[in-house]
Parts: structure tokens; C-alpha cells; sequence
């Protein structure tokens, strides 16, 4: 993977796919593969919220970064998410990961429960010292409150050189997003998460990229691209129409593996919505109108393939 100076763009969540009797799919997990290569992405990244990685067991976690390893081949970066609360099985799971192949691990600060910073001071830098020659990539999920501070940011950096990317998801996040690339000397790859909302705040200010969701992931690499390049108006029109299908689906995390799953379904890529149990059952007016956003997006990347083929075009050559 490209150093943390260097622009990613987009990469997206893989969600997991499943059987009718809830077993990962494999063969549907080499189809989103597939579909992230065509999208234009150089990088992936599972099992996380958007896998329901919460929902697998530690076997299963890593049988899906085994699986993409494989299967993309080189065509895509694989970023394994190595979440748990347990710092003891999280290093297992980071190692595992290491060992099936993947390009970086990630790391879910664990937000079950409230912990002062001293232990997450622990729990990261433990986790770090466990994989010291991989890149690692801390993302930070924090509905109830504050992400890690900007001082153990730059204290963990100083102190682990495989600290290489960070991922937060939180609103009116900029000014916290400016200190850090100045604490840090922008030596910290910056990600914005939450389905990509925010990147048109924060791409001038110097963030790498954007973890989203799989479905909407080549309309917001061009987002990212124009923004980047200056053609700012292209940028906020070609956002503000994919915007309604991203807001509306992460009003609830369940009902975003839903909406992504049928969007994927109606782009051809899966073949069914299921998420495993519990999971949110939508009413019928809600499935109504995800099906019209979803449809909103077919029709934005019908209207846009040939511009985004040539802006590639435009890219390769430049």
C-alpha cells in the first residue's frame, strides 16, 4: 500500500454475504471482489461494522480476509479489520491476518463500554507492538462521545512507526481533523468513515480518503477525484444525488446492510439481502422508498459511465 502521503481515495467496506441459512457465501464474496477491482479502488477493507463483523465469529472473521486475499490476487489492497474487545484475541486475529496475506490491519477502538484514555492508551499500543512491521490503520467509532484525543494520536505515532492510517467517523469533525494533520506533520493517513458524508468538508483539508459502503463506491472515487482535482461544482453535483440513498441508510446500521445489500442486488452483484440474525426487518415503506434511492443510483451510474471512463482515461494519462 502507498505511503500515508499518498491520495487512496476510495476504499470501500466489503459487506459479508450470506446463504439462506446464514453461512458466509463464498462464492458472492469473490463477486464483491470482483466488483471493487471494476469500481477502480485500490484498496478494500472487511470484516467491519458495514461486514457485520460483529456477527462472525473470530474463524469466520478471518476466513473472509483469507478468501479476498486470494481471490483479488494483487488487484486490490486488503485491509483486515481486526476487531475485538479482548486485546489478547484482536493481536490474534491482527497476526492471523498478517500471515493470510493481508496489506494492512485495522483496528476498532473497543467503545463498548466507556474506558478512560489510559487504556485505550494500552490497548492500542499493545496492539501495535504485536504486528510491528504492518502498516496499521486505528479507526475510531464513537456514537457516545469524543474519538481518541490528538495527543495520544501523536503519542502512539512517536512511539510505533507501523502507525500509519486513522479512521473517524464523527460530525463537525475539521477543526479536530486540522490538528491532527498539523500535530502529526500529515504524517497520519487521515480516512473519513460514516458512508462517506462528510468528504467534501474534509478533502481540502487533506484527508487520504473515504471508507464507505461497496455499492455507491465508484460515484464517490470520482467525488474524491474531482474535489481533489478542483472541479468542486462536478463534485458537489454528482454527491448531492447519491447523498439521499447514503443518509437515509445509516440512520440505523441494520437497516444500512439492508439498503447496501439491495442496491448491490440491483446492480447486479448479489443475489440476495441477508443479513444474520438480529437483524432490522424493514416496514413496507421503507423498503418502498430504499428501492427508489436505489434505483436513483442506477440511474446516476447510467447517466455517468462514460464520464467516469473518461476521467480515468484523463488520469491515466496525466
Amino acid at each position: 500500500m502507498n505511503e500515508a502521503n499518498e491520495l487512496f481515495g476510495v476504499v470501500p467496506i466489503i459487506p459479508t454475504p450470506f446463504t439462506e441459512d446464514e453461512e458466509i457465501d463464498e462464492p458472492a464474496l469473490r463477486n464483491l471482489i470482483d466488483f471493487a477491482v471494476s469500481c477502480g479502488v485500490e484498496a478494500v477493507c472487511l470484516p467491519a461494522y458495514a461486514s457485520e463483523f460483529y456477527k462472525l465469529t473470530d474463524d469466520e472473521k478471518l476466513q473472509v480476509v483469507r478468501v479476498a486475499v486470494a481471490h483479488s490476487a494483487g488487484r486490490v489492497k486488503i485491509v483486515a479489520q481486526s476487531n475485538h474487545p479482548s486485546l489478547k484475541q484482536a493481536i490474534r486475529l491482527a497476526q492471523a491476518n498478517v500471515e493470510a496475506g493481508a496489506d494492512v490491519v485495522s483496528l476498532a477502538v473497543p467503545r463498548i463500554f466507556s474506558l478512560p484514555e489510559e487504556s485505550l492508551r494500552e490497548y492500542l499500543s499493545g496492539f501495535l507492538q504485536s504486528v510491528p512491521d504492518t502498516p496499521v490503520l486505528v479507526q475510531d467509532f464513537n456514537p457516545g462521545g469524543a474519538s481518541i484525543s490528538v495527543g495520544l494520536i501523536s503519542e502512539l505515532m512517536a512511539r510505533h512507526p507501523n502507525f500509519k492510517y486513522l479512521k473517524l467517523e464523527e460530525p463537525l469533525c475539521a477543526p479536530k481533523f486540522e490538528n491532527i494533520i498539523k500535530e502529526t506533520g500529515g504524517k497520519i493517513g487521515l480516512f473519513e468513515g460514516w458512508g462517506g458524508l462528510y468528504m467534501l468538508e474534509l478533502i481540502p483539508l487533506g484527508i487520504r480518503g473515504v471508507m464507505p459502503g461497496l455499492a455507491v463506491s465508484d460515484i464517490l472515487q470520482k467525488v474524491f477525484t474531482l474535489r481533489n482535482q478542483g472541479e468542486h461544482r462536478r463534485a458537489f453535483d454528482l454527491f448531492e444525488k447519491v447523498m439521499p440513498q447514503i443518509f437515509f441508510s445509516l440512520q440505523n446500521m441494520e437497516l444500512f446492510h439492508y439498503a447496501e445489500k439491495e442496491l448491490l442486488i440491483a446492480r447486479g452483484v448479489l443475489r440476495n439481502s441477508i443479513a444474520r440474525k438480529a437483524a432490522y426487518i424493514p416496514d413496507p415503506s421503507s423498503i418502498s422508498y430504499i428501492k427508489e434511492l436505489n434505483q436513483r443510483i442506477l440511474d446516476i451510474v447510467n447517466d455517468e459511465t462514460w464520464e467516469i471512463k473518461s476521467l480515468e482515461t484523463t488520469l491515466s494519462k496525466a
